[in-house]
């Protein structure tokens, strides 16, 4: 039973890893835009949340009260809104330095969260968060399981809506968008609405994600959204491959087994006074996995591979038809 209750427990923190990732797939794997502000967009879905649904704190803003319900779809607007205003001023730079400018936006979040201690409960983090099924605490087994249940829910919710995306015309466009922006400019598509729009609903996915998250354990501090968490999904989206809405689904399970496998070994095989150092094996681990997956699948276990071109005069024309009625 505790085996079944750890299992739950793991899949759901997989599952969160994968709203995340799946939010990062449309704005880089279909769009193109390289966030490095993974980080910042979830604590924004995160503490959002907690403000709305948390109790009245004499110590700080917020503590509403509210339904966990209220919080996500909080969590969601906000972490759209910041996410779009961030794409209207950032979006028209290039790659290389769009990834510093949403760095830039992830670590003044995360100083924001530690340092702003009437409104985030600073380096102490915000406690009290509600919990789904919290009645069930209790019995841990019934509690994981519950709380799978509903993450599950909104991961095939989210996944099935993303899916419909990439097939629509929208989705069409956004990807004649990463392949050739001039030739889809061409076609009257104003790259840079259409790329707005993108950040903006794969922010809105991190945030909820987030928010998920934080309801899931019922605490949260600064600490939880250091660089590294943009780093683990960063790989999660690499080894499931870029473009696949299953590859950031299996990817992130398949890291995130890893990571916690990983961290579990060096628990077991080094003493308390040597884990410390021994925590880093568990970067050890995931690169190796990264370096054998990228030679044995440069583009990922599900990634989009190149289509061998169709010769014709209609071949060429088809493509862009698509996109011009899209």
């Amino acid at each position: 039973m505790d085996l079944l209750g750890y299992g739950a427990f793991f899949l759901t923190t997989a599952l969160i890893f994968s709203l995340v990732t799946l939010g990062l797939n449309l704005q880089w794997g279909l769009t193109g835009l390289f966030n490095v502000g993974v980080a910042g967009f979830v604590a924004i879905g995160a503490y959002t949340s907690a403000l709305l649904t948390t109790p009245d704190d004499a110590a700080r803003l917020g503590g509403f009260g509210l339904p966990i319900l209220v919080g996500w779809l909080g969590a969601m607007l906000v972490g759209g809104i910041a996410a779009a205003i961030t794409g209207i001023a950032t979006l028209r730079l290039r790659s290389d330095y769009l990834a510093i400018t949403t760095f830039g936006v992830a670590v003044v979040v995360q100083l924001v969260a530690l340092n702003a201690q009437k409104l985030t409960g600073g380096p102490f983090g915000i406690g009290f968060i509600p919990r789904p099924f919290g009645g069930l605490a209790e019995t841990p087994l019934l509690f994981n399981l519950s709380n799978l249940a509903v993450v599950s829910v909104v991961t095939l919710i989210v996944y099935l809506a993303l899916e419909h995306l990439s097939r629509s015309p929208w989705g069409r466009v956004l990807k004649a968008l990463r392949e050739d922006e001039q030739a889809a400019i061409s076609l009257g598509k104003s790259a840079r609405f259409y790329r707005v729009q993108a950040f903006a609903v794969g922010g809105a996915i991190m945030a909820l994600a987030g928010a998920l998250q934080a309801h899931f354990t019922g605490f949260i501090a600064p600490d939880n959204y250091l660089p590294a968490l943009t780093f683990q999904v960063w790989v999660m989206l690499i080894v499931g491959g870029s473009g696949s809405n299953t590859g950031a689904v299996i990817g992130s399970i398949l890291v995130w087994a890893i990571w916690a496998g990983s961290g579990a070994l060096t628990s077991v095989l080094f003493s308390p006074e040597q884990q410390a150092r021994a925590a880093s094996l568990q970067i050890v681990a995931i690169g190796v996995m990264l370096c054998v997956i990228l030679l044995v699948r440069p583009n990922g276990l599900f990634g989009d591979r190149p289509r061998r071109p169709r010769f014709g005069k209609r071949a060429k024309e088809a493509p862009d038809e698509s996109i011009a009625k899209s």
